[in-house]
């Protein structure tokens, strides 16, 4: 098994890490001056300033699959991205993950990337030209309109929002909350998943649409906080939708009863996304917490020479290359045989990134005492932002049955024997 990069891997790794160093970490006080002053929920001037550098450089949509394979698809020159790979991505995304910021700055922030691979993949010509290309250029964001407060909604086929034809016209009726992205003002389009048929086959009954933010009846109803934080200028909402009329030759994705399969074919790319993403915020948080203790003198000695902070740094890197391991591989799984095929990888992977990034941001925050609760540092924003993905995108159970469901299968027909008696036993 060789682990060396390829060329190209590498190529676009250092390009991107380059590009993070000399034009976003340097800038990381401008972005917070300017993210806290004035409106929360607004367009950052600095990162529309570097956004313009990195598509200069070519470094953009690296997202953008080299291979749909799926209906619908028009694969003209203007819908195509850097088309790396999973994997070639994979150690982009690391790289971007730390800096929260960062993956803006290359058009590759959540949720427009999954929202983005299903215009490309699913929407017609004409969806693509009006919702994808200004996605592509950066021009306007977007939100993914599934999760319901109503509903236990890891469960996707609960799902209560109604969608009803009327003539030419849907009509939508429901509230979703956790719509990541509600908050910023370019937020033009949202890709709704709800039933317009309640009746037939659990996982037939959703179809997704494609809502425009300003149709009437669309209404913000508050924007959510997470541990405090409001993720600003991002932001999390609820959003109502009363009476919701759309075009149906506009708005339908795919077809009626379709998105279940749109959702699942979102969802894989964009759980590995958020975990590619996660170990550059755990290396992060074992610098910070290697250099606070290397820093602090507790007790006659460095914190560092205290045995179990090398007990917790040990641990800390180790988990880290047994997590980074287990995302390339599922990466590349996905590009040789498919998302379906990496299921089982995929699911591991999520529940394993965010567990281990929380223990050793919380090992770093102990490190930095009460500095690490407080505004100074970004670990306890961290342990905030990275908690969520617990639940997001699936909760860790969903996965873990998952998991436990194919460990059981393979031992489907064993019988359990008694043990064999041994003579010398009974003496």
């Amino acid at each position: 098994m060789d682990f060396t990069l390829s060329e190209r891997e590498t190529f676009f790794r250092d390009r991107v890490k380059a590009f993070i160093d000399a034009e976003i970490r340097p800038r990381q006080h401008d972005f917070d001056a300017q993210a806290h002053e004035g409106d929360r929920w607004k367009v950052i001037p600095v990162i529309e300033e570097v956004k313009e550098k990195a598509k200069a450089q070519g470094l953009w949509n690296f997202f953008m699959p080299p291979h749909s394979g799926q209906r619908h698809v028009d694969d003209s020159f203007e819908f195509r991205g850097t088309q790396l790979t999973n994997l070639e991505y994979a150690l982009c995304a690391e790289e971007m993950g730390k800096i929260g910021w960062a993956s803006e700055c290359f058009n590759c922030s959540a949720p427009d990337t999954g929202n983005m691979e299903v215009l490309h993949r699913y929407g017609t010509r004409a969806q693509k030209d009006r919702w994808l290309t200004p996605l592509m250029e950066g021009k306007i964001r977007s939100v993914f309109l599934m999760t319901e407060p109503a509903v236990a909604s890891s469960d996707a086929t609960n799902i209560e929002t109604r969608i009803e034809r009327d003539g030419d016209h849907y009509v939508i009726n429901g509230r979703k909350w956790w719509s990541s992205g509600v908050g910023d003002p370019r937020c033009q389009v949202a890709i709704l998943m709800g039933k317009t048929n309640f009746e037939g086959s659990r996982h037939q009954q959703q179809s997704m649409l494609l809502v425009p933010m300003d149709a009437p009846g669309v209404k913000i109803e508050r924007m959510l906080s997470v541990y405090g934080y409001d993720h600003a200028p991002h932001g999390h909402g609820q959003v109502l939708l009363e009476n919701v009329r759309v075009r149906a030759d506009e708005a339908m994705l795919l077809g009626e009863g379709r998105g279940f399969e749109i959702a699942q074919g979102r969802l894989g790319p964009g759980r590995i996304h958020h975990c590619m993403r996660t170990i550059g915020i755990a290396e992060e948080a074992i610098e910070a917490m290697a250099k606070r203790t290397l820093s602090r003198v507790a007790f006659g000695k460095r914190i560092a020479d205290h045995s179990v902070w090398e007990q917790r740094i040990a641990r800390a890197r180790i988990d880290i290359e047994m997590t980074r391991l287990l995302c390339l591989k599922a990466a590349d799984m996905m590009d040789k045989a498919g998302n379906k095929a990496a299921q089982l990888e995929i699911a591991m992977i999520k529940v394993q990134a965010p567990n281990m990034a929380l223990q050793i941001l919380d090992d770093a925050i102990q490190a930095h005492g009460g500095g690490g609760v407080s505004q100074d540092f970004k670990l306890a924003h961290d342990w905030a932002a990275v908690r969520t993905l617990r639940f997001a995108d699936g909760p860790d159970e969903v996965h873990n049955r998952a998991i436990a469901r194919n460990e059981f299968g393979k031992w489907g027909d064993w019988k359990a024997e008694l043990p064999m008696r041994d003579p010398q036993m009974q003496r």
